[in-house]
């Protein structure tokens, strides 16, 4: 596989994957700002969703909002660090990096969903 080759899949691979955390970032946004129709806005959200728990103080806008910022924060660094992307490698295979890149994305993503879900729930 020659260089060109090589460029074209990775050009291939991240546009693909720069879609889908897009629309990633799109829904994380959405849910989260429909949760905070719902929400109570409160100092530390955490006992409300959870009793038990009595773990550090988050604010619902923290709680709501912090994995959207970050996914839109890396959709932004993955859009305008492509080249930078393309000229460093951590794995031969460009497919296994994607792989963990889409992995800890979803993750997020997840993460994002639930908290926004756990938000609506306390809030209706």
């Amino acid at each position: 596989m020659d260089f060109d080759d090589d460029s074209g899949e990775f050009s291939r691979l991240h546009n693909l994957f720069t879609f889908h955390l897009g629309v990633a970032v799109t829904l994380a946004w959405l849910t989260s700002l429909y949760a905070a129709l719902y929400a109570p806005w409160v100092r530390n959200i955490r006992p409300l969703i959870d009793p038990a728990n009595v773990g550090p103080v988050e604010s619902t806008w923290s709680y709501l909002f912090i994995f959207p910022v970050v996914l839109t924060t890396a959709w932004l660094i993955s859009i305008f660090g492509q080249n930078l992307f393309a000229k460093f490698r951590v794995f031969r295979n460009q497919i296994i990096e994607f792989a963990i890149a889409a992995a800890v994305a979803f993750g997020m993503f997840y993460l994002s969903i639930d908290r926004a879900v756990a938000t609506m729930l306390i809030g209706m």
